[in-house]
């Protein structure tokens, strides 16, 4: 098992847990973005730069992952594609997508979409990411971690 991070939209703290996940486990993590990043010097922390572009990082991901592995993202979309090819998909918030909850997300999503094109105020994004979250994703990677650590 693997972790790939879509890692543009990734919060520094979420990358923090992460990097001391793959050092406390030796799972190796990937963080994949469009521009140079920096990383902790370690034998299970990679980079991977792609060009810029619309979705460029996510379709890496997709083409790089074995199923089983687990992949930290908010894109709704890059998760139905990580959980259609047999990976797991955790959002830097600590939500677990999965095949049971992914359509209604994507669903909804594309809901919001469609409202927000035809003019309809939607608000303002996300909330700003916090403790809570910071700890629910610290809770949910460990959970994860330790479910398949056989699979490492």
């Amino acid at each position: 098992m693997k972790i790939w991070v879509d890692a543009d939209a990734c919060p520094v703290v979420a990358r923090e847990i992460l990097f001391r996940a793959a050092d406390r486990t030796g799972v190796q993590l990937t963080l994949v973005a469009n521009q140079p990043l920096s990383v902790p010097m370690s034998e299970n922390i990679n980079t991977l730069q792609v060009p810029g572009g619309f979705d460029v990082a996510d379709d890496e991901i997709v083409k790089r992952l074995d199923a089983g592995d687990l992949v930290i993202t908010s894109d709704i979309p890059l998760a139905a594609e990580v959980i259609e090819k047999g990976g797991h998909a955790l959002s830097p918030r600590g939500e677990l997508h999965t095949k049971e909850n992914i359509g209604a997300k994507l669903n909804m999503r594309d809901f919001m979409d469609t409202m927000r094109s035809s003019g309809v105020e939607m608000g303002g994004g996300p909330s700003a990411y916090g403790q809570r979250d910071k700890q629910e994703f610290a809770n949910n990677l460990d959970r994860f971690l330790t479910k398949h650590a056989n699979e490492r």
